[in-house]
């Protein structure tokens, strides 16, 4: 009888010891499989034959500001008039400001109206300075998909003495319709309006870049 209890009394033991470590390694383990993220990118490249130069000079880009709430990384969906959301599962893979930036520079050094264009942390010193301000960068969901770009431009002279340095200011507004709802088809939508935007920016630039007030000092 003194073992029958003996052998209850470990196997009660052994049970407890058992459901301890299973429910210690139920609590490691994620109680939900994570959700996944995806990183996008808008470069759209400049297709079709470069200008004849007409600068031998050097444009730098200068700073690149973008309004809220288009300032983060997040992918963001206007759903009403006042109401606009974030989507932190779907994310650019740089800061919209930079991806405008960058592929500003690509889009006119292969366009080649200046000698080159170079980045804001290039050493160079800049004659001529294009700044860009990001006022509208979404996806407009209230009525129909729709991929929404907004752009100011201001091509500016390198000139103390100049009371207005400012060359050129020029906005321009893209809309550009989805094929559905899905992030990847807002990302094409927003690169085909910005691609819009740059090859429409070129024509002006290109005018600009004719008639240029001479560098500072010479």
């Amino acid at each position: 009888m003194r073992m029958q209890i003996m052998k209850n009394v470990y196997l009660t033991k052994f049970v407890a010891v058992l459901f301890i470590i299973i429910a210690l390694s139920a609590c490691s383990l994620p109680k939900r499989p994570a959700l996944e993220t995806s990183s996008w990118m808008v470069a759209p490249e400049r297709i079709g034959n470069p200008y004849k130069p007409r600068s031998d000079l050097w444009l730098k880009m200068g700073s690149s500001s973008t309004a809220p709430p288009f300032d983060g990384k997040s992918l963001v969906y206007r759903l009403g008039d006042q109401r606009y959301e974030k989507d932190f599962y779907n994310t650019y893979s740089v800061l919209p400001n930079e991806m405008v930036g960058n592929a500003t520079r690509q889009w006119l050094n292969n366009a080649q109206i200046f000698s080159m264009t170079v980045g804001q942390g290039n050493s160079f010193f800049p004659y001529y300075i294009l700044q860009t301000s990001i006022e509208e960068f979404y996806g407009d969901y209230r009525v129909r998909p729709e991929a929404v770009v907004t752009i100011e431009f201001f091509l500016t002279a390198t000139d103390p003495q100049k009371r207005n340095p400012v060359i050129g200011q020029n906005r321009y507004s893209k809309r550009v319709v989805l094929k559905d709802n899905s992030p990847q088809a807002l990302v094409l939508g927003q690169q085909d309006a910005l691609a819009q935007i740059l090859k429409e920016y070129e024509v002006v630039l290109y005018k600009y870049a004719g008639n240029l007030p001479p560098p500072l000092g010479q």
